[in-house]
């Protein structure tokens, strides 16, 4: 992993955020507690590792309110709900808005674990794909504008006869470009060419 992944605890009461501390330094895992949303919201931003361990109810922010704050921002921090025993209507519908899993209070420590390691290894999925269109879209803008021309041409099938007097240049430049192209996207046949580009387009669509 390029960063180290990290729990964040997020609950208005002390006592729980202290048995969260002993589990985690039990057990080795990096983290850090905030003792309200907006306090967490301070720290927040996009390339945050890790998963967010959030209390249901709290004052002024509750911790659907920063999950949906969460969603608008895009992150991608897993979230697991610590709630009550009156909270279950409430984390259902935390659920339906994306949260993985939801724990009741007082929470049974091998059951939080399991949930948090499960958390983990899905953000550090979801950031890998993340990191791989990344590194994709980094390739492609590395292009040319010449390139991008000769791209577009070769990836609908043109020969590079066609392709030059299309353009107004020589085979032999087009071969160039076509070779320069290979080898800046990591690629060695058309059939990969074309495979990118869809992705490329893809991606530019989504995002």
């Amino acid at each position: 992993m390029s960063q180290e992944q990290t729990v964040y605890i997020v609950d208005d009461d002390p006592d729980v955020r202290e048995s969260f501390t002993i589990l985690m330094e039990t057990v080795g895992q990096s983290f850090k507690e905030y003792d309200s949303a907006q306090a967490f919201l301070g720290d927040y931003h996009e390339d945050m590792r890790g998963c967010l361990v959030l209390d249901i109810r709290m004052p002024r922010m509750s911790g659907l309110d920063l999950q949906d704050r969460l969603n608008d921002e895009g992150s991608l921090l897993p979230i697991i709900f610590i709630t009550g025993h009156g909270d279950i209507t409430l984390a259902v519908e935390a659920m339906r808005r994306g949260a993985i899993d939801f724990i009741r209070k007082p929470f049974h420590e091998q059951n939080l674990l399991d949930r948090i390691n499960e958390a983990l290894d899905l953000e550090d999925g979801k950031h890998k794909v993340l990191m791989d269109k990344r590194q994709l879209l980094d390739r492609f803008n590395s292009l040319s504008d010449r390139e991008l021309e000769v791209l577009e041409l070769v990836a609908q099938g043109k020969m590079s006869k066609v392709v030059a007097d299309d353009l107004g240049i020589s085979e032999r430049t087009v071969e160039a470009h076509r070779s320069h192209i290979m080898h800046k996207l990591g690629i060695h046949t058309l059939a990969q060419l074309v495979r990118l580009k869809i992705q490329i387009e893809t991606l530019s669509e989504a995002g």
